[in-house]
């Protein structure tokens, strides 16, 4: 057996489907600081495979291809949303999301400190994935998790 061509992935690598990967790269190369580490282009300028690095969490994104799924787009807005969110610790989210709203995405909450601890937000970007951005507080307030468990429980009778 021939060596591979890289190293075997041991992580979960999610791919992500959007209407058009190459302004989507440099969408998440200016909001989020990713690094492009290589794309595969069809002759039509569409993107069969790339990989994505954030700060070394590997991301594959590549363009809709309905063709491929008997004419039905499988992106967040082919399909209408998303039941998924990307998650990234950050050292400063504040910064970090006024860096990718400066860039495109649309904040959805935050940034706010939540009941588990951490200063967290959420993001929509332009190709309708969901991302959170958290920097680690100190820690779970007790109080506060109580009061959001009650007002959790309360909305779900």
């Amino acid at each position: 057996m021939s060596e591979p061509h890289r190293p075997r992935h041991t992580a979960i690598v999610p791919e992500i489907v959007v209407g058009d990967c190459d302004a989507a790269l440099a969408f998440y190369a200016a909001a989020f600081g990713a690094e492009e580490l290589m794309r595969h282009a069809l002759p039509d300028g569409r993107i069969i495979h790339s990989e994505v690095s954030f700060d070394g969490s590997l991301v594959f994104v590549t363009d809709d291809f309905p063709e491929m799924h008997g004419g039905q787009g499988t992106s967040p807005t082919a399909i209408g949303g998303t039941p998924v969110c990307l998650h990234r610790d950050v050292p400063d989210v504040d910064a970090a999301v006024e860096q990718a709203v400066a860039a495109g995405a649309t904040l959805l909450m935050g940034p706010e400190d939540m009941f588990w601890g951490d200063r967290y937000a959420r993001l929509t970007c332009p190709w309708g994935h969901h991302w959170s951005l958290a920097t680690p507080g100190p820690g779970p307030d007790a109080e506060a998790t109580a009061a959001a468990e009650a007002a959790f429980d309360e909305g779900t009778q």
